[in-house]
């Protein structure tokens, strides 16, 4: 948190905030959860990113566990299990709901847009996951829902959004990381190393 504070010092304003989206990672991850995402536009690549560095090593390598090695051993040879193993990483489970287009499409097209990744969050989610909503207003109607969908269900719900002090998603959700920008792009250049630092912190915390 330090490094981070020293490169971009205007997000001590949500320090804390940080702090807990990273404590409710890490106990997801602990508690056999996934990470469900969800955002629009640039956000929605922002989704992508993060799964991106959740899914595999992002600053290390994440060796597999003994155990994991072990199973590799009972389906194959000991060479190429021993490959294998030298090459997989462990990882933060995740879904980014937007990669989804079949069905965010089918479901805007036969039902209702807006409910699209409401539909999915319930599809996909269980008590044990938790939900990261990115919304640089913090008011967009479809991640709105989503967050309803999911602590309707016990899911930990994290809004990432703007400086705006109450909005839709942070009227719902558990967390709010208000990053301290107004314009849409400057929010977006501010969520950048904030889930960059989430991402290297759950890393640290876990493997």
């Amino acid at each position: 948190m330090t490094e981070l504070l020293i490169r971009y010092p205007q997000l001590s304003l949500c320090k804390e905030d940080i702090l807990k989206a990273a404590d409710a990672m890490e106990a997801c991850y602990k508690a056999g959860g996934k990470i469900l995402l969800c955002g629009n536009g640039g956000s929605a690549a922002d989704c992508e990113h993060i799964s991106g560095e959740l899914l595999k090593g992002f600053l290390s390598q994440r060796p597999l566990q003994y155990d994991d090695r072990n199973k590799l051993y009972e389906v194959t040879d000991y060479d190429e299990a021993t490959a294998m193993a030298n090459k997989l990483q462990r990882a933060v489970p995740c879904i980014p709901l937007t990669s989804l287009s079949a069905s965010i499409t089918a479901f805007a097209n036969d039902v209702d847009p807006n409910m699209a990744f409401a539909q999915l969050t319930y599809a996909l989610g269980s008590s044990k996951d938790m939900l990261i909503a990115i919304s640089t207003s913090g008011n967009s109607e479809n991640i709105v829902n989503a967050l309803k969908v999911a602590k309707a269900m016990g899911m930990t719900t994290v809004a990432l959004t703007g400086n705006k002090a109450t909005t839709e998603c942070s009227k719902i959700a558990d967390i709010t990381i208000h990053a301290p920008a107004s314009e849409t792009y400057l929010v977006q250049e501010l969520h950048l190393p904030i889930y960059h630092y989430l991402c290297a912190e759950i890393e640290r915390r876990v493997f």
